[in-house]
């Protein structure tokens, strides 16, 4: 199952429907895809990043991650 999820040249969601948790999260973990949904799907939040693998884009929305994306740290020193 892992194989088949992971070829393709995308990776924006992804869904494990499982009674076996642990397994859950090895599927989780390994599957190429901004978001795993794990026994539900198309759960949102803009307080969670959200973006995708591969072809299906650039960078993340939401989260700190989006506001990372638009920010630049800078350091100044005065004396």
């Amino acid at each position: 199952a892992l194989a088949l999820a992971n070829d393709t040249p995308f990776g924006l969601a992804s869904g494990v429907f499982t009674t076996n948790l642990a397994k859950a999260h090895r599927m989780a973990r390994d599957i190429r895809a901004g978001v795993v949904w794990v026994n539900t799907y198309r759960a949102v939040s803009p307080l969670v990043p959200f973006g995708g693998y591969g072809q299906s884009g650039l960078g993340r929305e939401g989260g700190l991650d989006a506001i990372r994306d638009y920010t630049r740290s800078k350091s100044v020193w005065i004396r």
